[in-house]
């Protein structure tokens, strides 16, 4: 089979080849990000490089196909840009340069006329998907990466491979990808975090951790409200704020998004045992202390300890609480490589910065493998 992969990345597409068992003879590949490049060579190294697809010629492209024993494309895969789709980043839509280039792949596939093509990209407004929905000439169809992975991700794709929508969930929820052997301090809740935690953590929920600049607490600190895991999506894209979140382990993450430090990456809840103490409190209606406003009600609190140690014992248990306090820390690029089910370092070889950038750029393999699948199953 002869694959040609526009805004290829690091390649996922021909990780998804090789799971769905399908042999690729020629894999051409269009990508302008010189480390993506990088981290594809090193995977794939017979992977044929194009460069910008701006910049292929008609020509050009024809010839290739003339030299192929084939004498043609077999397959057309590619996810646009989205920044101009997404909620996240505005919805400029067809106004936005980076989504122009769609029709770059219109161009392709009329020009090639491909036996099988598959356009991944982002929920949008109905009204930007009839419009490829018109150019690719089939309805797309919505997969979460949820029922392959710990993360949230919904994607459209347009594809003319018969795709088997009867999807078992894999139940995956963030501790199953999570590693034990990481160098991410955790950083904890303090005493001023649990005055503000007005509702107890829960399963299944994530956790917003709002920018107070705190002594010791890299910016993200006082945690301010619970989100249900199920609506992490949304807040990702609507609110923007997936960055500033930390997730219960016994849920999904949100959508990765390209990242590139600056305390962007995903942060994940984790729990230690901590001393503490139940005390009334006056508190305002934001929830932040005030000792002598009187005509505000009492209100029981659980304070933490900063250390590792018990209160004195008396003789109200109210005075020694063990709780079970949260800490977050930053998911590692070998994390968010198993949220879009890579194997693990597959982007080792460039900063982190440009991992983590990559991994949300990025498809999540297991996805594609299932919807390439379908060109196996009708072949055999």
């Amino acid at each position: 089979m002869n694959v040609l992969s526009l805004f290829d990345g690091m390649s996922c597409g021909q990780l998804a080849l090789q799971r769905a068992g399908i042999k690729v003879d020629n894999y051409f590949a269009s990508e302008i990000d010189k480390y993506a490049i990088q981290v594809a060579g090193k995977n794939f190294p017979n992977t044929i490089e194009l460069g910008n697809v701006t910049r292929i010629d008609t020509k050009d492209l024809l010839e290739w196909c003339g030299k192929l024993k084939s004498k043609g494309i077999d397959l057309l895969m590619g996810g646009s840009p989205c920044q101009g789709f997404s909620f996240a980043g505005g919805q400029l839509a067809f106004d936005d340069p980076r989504s122009k280039l769609f029709f770059e792949f219109v161009r392709a596939k009329d020009l090639l006329q491909p036996k099988y093509f598959l356009l991944e990209n982002v929920k949008m407004k109905k009204e930007f998907e009839d419009v490829i929905t018109k150019y690719m000439g089939v309805e797309p169809i919505e997969i979460n990466s949820s029922l392959f992975s710990a993360q949230n991700r919904r994607r459209l794709y347009w594809t003319n491979i018969p795709v088997d929508m009867d999807i078992k969930d894999k139940g995956l929820v963030l501790k199953d990808i999570l590693q034990t052997d990481h160098n991410e301090p955790p950083v904890p809740i303090n005493e001023r975090n649990a005055r503000h935690h007005k509702n107890p953590l829960q399963k299944s929920l994530c956790t917003t951790a709002s920018m107070y600049k705190g002594a010791g607490n890299n910016g993200m600190t006082i945690v301010d409200r619970l989100i249900p895991v199920g609506e992490a999506e949304e807040y990702a894209h609507y609110n923007y704020r997936a960055t500033k979140e930390v997730y219960h382990m016994e849920g999904k993450a949100p959508t990765l998004l390209t990242m590139q430090g600056g305390n962007r990456e995903p942060k994940v809840a984790t729990y230690s045992a901590k001393g503490g103490r139940i005390v009334n409190r006056r508190l305002d209606e934001q929830g932040v202390r005030k000792d002598y406003q009187m005509d505000l009600p009492l209100t029981p609190q659980v304070e933490i300890r900063s250390d590792d140690k018990t209160n004195c014992l008396t003789t109200l248990q109210k005075d020694n609480v063990v709780v079970e306090g949260m800490t977050w820390r930053k998911l590692t690029p070998i994390e968010c490589e198993r949220l879009q089910t890579l194997p693990d370092n597959y982007t080792e070889g460039v900063s982190k910065t440009q991992r983590y950038k990559m991994i949300g750029n990025g498809w999540t393999v297991d996805v594609i493998a299932h919807i390439l699948k379908g060109i196996k199953n009708e072949s055999a």
